[in-house]
């Protein structure tokens, strides 16, 4: 914790938030369901929608993500394939990377996000 400010590290903070975690004090059970995230931290009571489209962050981490994850599959995939790729299998694998994966990253995009925003735009 930085004596100072009296928070964690900026580094412990983006740890909590990959661990869809509070990162102010690092509780869980942020979540009442995948989708449905509390209002109010049950650990500190930090409130975390600050402002309406304050996710509009989440949702570009979200995108990120998965739209990593889809060039790296894709430019592995192509480079271990050439000259000939394989485009019906190769849709076979990015298809539901592309439909599942924001589903599956969504809860992480929003305590990260959280976390971006405590630690590096807080101050702003």
């Amino acid at each position: 914790m930085s004596a100072a400010a009296g928070q964690p590290s900026r580094g412990r903070m983006l740890r909590r938030g990959l661990a869809r975690r509070c990162p102010r004090c690092g509780s869980g059970h942020l979540f009442n369901r995948w989708f449905r995230m509390v209002p109010d931290c049950p650990g500190c009571g930090l409130h975390f929608e600050k402002e309406p489209g304050y996710w509009v962050g989440a949702v570009a981490i979200n995108t990120i993500i998965v739209g990593f994850i889809f060039a790296v599959v894709l430019v592995t995939f192509s480079a271990l394939t050439i000259p000939d790729i394989p485009w019906v299998p190769l849709l076979l694998i990015e298809l539901p990377i592309m439909l599942v994966g924001p589903a599956v990253f969504y809860p992480f995009s929003k305590t990260v996000w959280v976390a971006v925003d405590r630690a590096f735009l807080a101050h702003l």
